[in-house]
C-alpha cells in the first residue's frame, strides 16, 4: 500500500507554508496594542457560557494528549517509524499527521489561557494525567482495527469541534467560532484519508476488512480522553461526557450516525462473495446504527455537575 500512501499523503496533508499556526488567531503580544487587543479579545471570551467551556476545556485535553496517539500508531505492525526520521510513506504520514494535530492542541490551550475563564492549573494537571496514564483504544498492534478506529475517531472530534463552534457563534464569540472551525477542517481531512486507506485494504483483503470494522464496533471505540481526571475528581469524564450530550456537542446519536457513514463509505451492504464470519459481520454492521439510534432515543442525561476546570463553579 506504501504507493498508496504516498499518494494519500499529497492530497490530504498540507505543505507547512500554508498551513495555519496558532499565533494567526490570537492577540500578538510583540504588538504595540497588545494590551488593547487582548481586552477586547477576552471581552468576547467573557459571552461564553460556562457549559461550553467545559466541553471545548474538555476537547482540547483530548486534542493535548497527542503524544500518546503517535505512540499508538507507531506500535501498528507495518507503518511503523522504525527510525523516527524513516522516509517509509507511512512514516511520513505519521509525523505529518501529528504536525498538524499538534496545532489544535496548541490553539485551544493559548485560547483558554488568554481568555482568564479557566483554572489553568486544574487543567494543565488533568492533561498531565492523561498523558502520563496513556491510551488503550482496544487495537493492540493490528493497522485494520487501527485504521477503522481514526476513520471513525476523526469523523468524531471533527463533529464536536464542528458543534463547538455553531455553539460559540451563538453566544456571539466569533474569534471560537472560526478557531473550532478550522480545526473541524483538519479534522474531516484527516477522517478523509484514514477511510481512503481503508478504501484500499477493503480492495486487497474484504474479508479481514469487515471484520476488523466489526471487531472494532463491538469493542466499542474508545474515546481517547476517558480516562481523564485532575487528581481528584476520577468521574470528569463521564461529566464532561453528559455536558457534552445535553448541549449537542457529540451523542450518541452521533456514534449511530458515524457508524452508518462508514457502512456508506465502504459500502459494506454491498460486497459480494463473503461467506461465514465476513459474512455475518456484513449482517452485524448492517443493522447496528439502528440499535444505537434506539438506544439514543431512550438516553437521558440530566444533572447538575461541579468542575474544577472552571473554579467548581456547576453547570447543568
Amino acid at each position: 500500500m506504501e504507493d498508496h500512501v504516498g499518494e494519500t499523503i499529497k492530497r490530504f496533508l498540507k505543505p507547512v507554508n500554508e498551513s495555519w499556526q496558532p499565533s494567526d488567531f490570537l492577540p500578538d503580544p510583540t504588538s504595540p496594542d497588545f494590551e488593547e487587543k487582548l481586552a477586547a479579545f477576552r471581552e468576547q471570551a467573557g459571552t461564553l457560557p460556562d457549559d461550553v467551556l467545559v466541553v471545548l476545556v474538555g476537547d482540547m485535553i483530548t486534542e493535548e494528549a497527542l503524544p500518546s496517539y503517535q505512540t499508538w500508531f507507531n506500535r501498528l505492525e507495518g507503518v511503523e517509524d522504525n527510525t523516527g526520521t524513516s522516509d517509509r510513506p507511512w512514516a511520513r504520514w505519521s509525523r505529518g499527521w501529528t504536525a498538524e494535530e499538534n496545532r489544535h492542541g496548541d490553539l485551544l490551550n493559548r485560547y483558554l489561557f488568554l481568555s482568564g475563564r479557566v483554572n489553568m492549573r486544574s487543567v494543565e494537571t488533568t492533561i498531565h494525567h492523561l498523558v502520563r496514564e496513556g491510551f488503550d483504544p482496544q487495537t493492540g498492534n493490528d493497522p485494520y482495527l487501527g485504521f477503522v478506529y481514526t476513520s471513525f475517531q476523526e469523523r468524531a472530534t471533527k463533529i464536536s469541534h464542528r458543534n463547538v463552534a455553531t455553539l460559540a457563534r451563538k453566544a456571539g464569540e466569533e474569534t471560537l467560532h472560526k478557531i473550532c472551525g478550522l480545526i473541524a477542517g483538519d479534522e474531516a481531512r484527516h477522517e478523509a484519508a484514514y477511510k481512503e486507506f481503508m478504501n484500499r485494504i477493503f480492495e486487497l483483503d474484504s474479508c479481514g476488512a469487515i471484520q476488523s470494522f466489526a471487531t472494532m464496533m463491538k469493542r466499542k471505540i474508545t474515546m481517547p480522553a476517558v480516562s481523564m481526571h485532575d487528581g481528584e475528581d476520577h468521574s470528569l469524564f463521564t461529566k464532561f461526557s453528559n455536558v457534552a450530550q445535553r448541549l449537542g456537542v457529540y451523542t450518541v446519536r452521533d456514534y449511530a450516525d458515524i457508524i452508518q457513514d462508514l457502512v456508506n463509505h465502504w459500502k459494506i451492504e454491498n460486497i459480494q462473495g463473503l461467506s461465514g464470519l465476513a459474512s455475518q459481520a456484513q449482517d452485524y454492521l448492517c443493522t447496528l446504527a439502528d440499535r444505537y439510534r434506539k438506544l439514543a432515543d431512550r438516553a437521558t442525561f440530566n444533572g447538575r455537575y461541579t468542575f474544577g476546570w472552571i473554579f467548581g463553579r456547576e453547570v447543568g
